[in-house]
């Protein structure tokens, strides 16, 4: 079977912070409620190899990076872990609205040595006027609300990379009433349902790209 360095292309060292980042999630969901409880033993799967599959698809020319609703870090933070190692010019940042949860990915900031990466506790509206070339999500909210929080902060030829499940289908007619985009789906490796969705071109019905 492929190992994760090899399937990802990252050193030991990043797979050892990886590692460290699991075993801080089992310590701080003893005190706070940051994932389900029924992902806790198959942490690896499915929430680090979920998150990591996206990296491959940010362009390398990119400079800033956003996630919307970090929650736990997924997929932020082991994006901002991979990055360390890979593209270290690429600033990150995470925003979550929840405290506890900004508190924790901190923490994990702090003892995965990262240089590239700001955590924000706050709602999406405090980002206006800030431009970011790739914003990502998983499991937040619905695609609609997504291009919602993001249109007026994406970059010209910036891209949204969503993480979505078996609905995605569902969630992009839904969108499709209020905006046009250009969507790609693929595969998820860690899901048969699931799809990585890169989109592009966002315009709200109604405006223009002026």
């Amino acid at each position: 079977m492929e190992s994760f360095c090899d399937k990802y292309h990252v050193s030991r060292e990043t797979y050892l912070k990886l590692e460290r980042y699991c075993q801080s999630l089992i310590e701080w969901q003893q005190k706070f409620n940051l994932v389900s409880k029924n992902t806790l033993n198959d942490i690896w799967s499915r929430h680090i190899e979920d998150s990591a599959q996206i990296f491959e698809h940010i362009p390398q020319k990119s400079k800033k990076l956003l996630d919307i609703g970090s929650g736990a870090g997924f997929p932020g933070m082991v994006i901002a872990i991979m990055s360390a190692e890979k593209t270290p010019y690429l600033n990150i940042t995470l925003v979550d609205s929840v405290l506890k949860k900004t508190v924790y990915l901190n923490h994990v900031k702090e003892i995965s040595d990262l240089s590239n990466t700001n955590i924000l506790n706050c709602r999406m509206e405090k980002l206006s006027g800030q431009k970011f070339d790739v914003i990502t999500a998983r499991a937040v909210t619905s695609l609609d609300n997504l291009l919602e929080y993001s249109s007026p902060i994406l970059s010209k030829n910036g891209i949204c990379i969503f993480l979505k499940g078996r609905s995605y289908k569902e969630e992009i007619a839904a969108a499709k009433h209020n905006w046009n985009f250009d969507c790609q789906e693929i595969p998820s490796r860690t899901s048969d349902d699931g799809k990585i969705l890169i989109i592009s071109n966002i315009v709200k019905h109604g405006e223009n790209n002026a």
